[in-house]
Parts: structure tokens; sequence; C-alpha cells
């Protein structure tokens, strides 16, 4: 599946962005496109998990937790 942005060219952009930070923007948005008709819904819901999961102490996070607050970083990176 192709990505609006390339990550890549995130990275040139935005250097502060890791590995983990475009690992989780590929993974997120991969799976967000994949549901054309829920896409804004399902974003906003990734958001809203990963704003919870920073409240929570980290080794208590599941998977799913774990990478929606590695995408909410990445894209308060991405926001400067």
């Amino acid at each position: 599946m192709k990505l609006p942005v390339d990550p890549e060219r995130l990275r040139a952009r935005f250097p502060a962005l890791d590995e983990r930070d475009l690992a989780a923007y590929v993974e997120v948005t991969q799976r967000v496109l994949a549901d054309p008709a829920h896409k804004g819904r399902r974003m906003a819901e990734v958001l809203a998990e990963g704003r919870k999961a920073r409240t929570k102490p980290p080794h208590t996070l599941t998977e799913e937790e774990s990478l929606a607050l590695r995408y909410l970083t990445a894209v308060e990176k991405m926001q400067g």
C-alpha cells in the first residue's frame, strides 16, 4: 500500500523522528488506509488511545497501546 508521505521524506523533513516513530507511522497509516470508509474515526481512535496510554505505566501497556503512543509521539514531533 502506498503511503501518503514516504517515510524517508518524513525523516529528511523532521530529523527528530527515529526508527520507532517511522515504524509506528507506517503501521498505523497502513491500518487506517486499509479501511477508507472509517479512516477518520479510526485515526481519532488511535490518537485517543495514545493519549490514554501516556497516563499509564509503560510496563502495563498492551502492544496496541504502545503502538498508539509511538504514533502520537511521532505526530507531535512532526507538529513541532
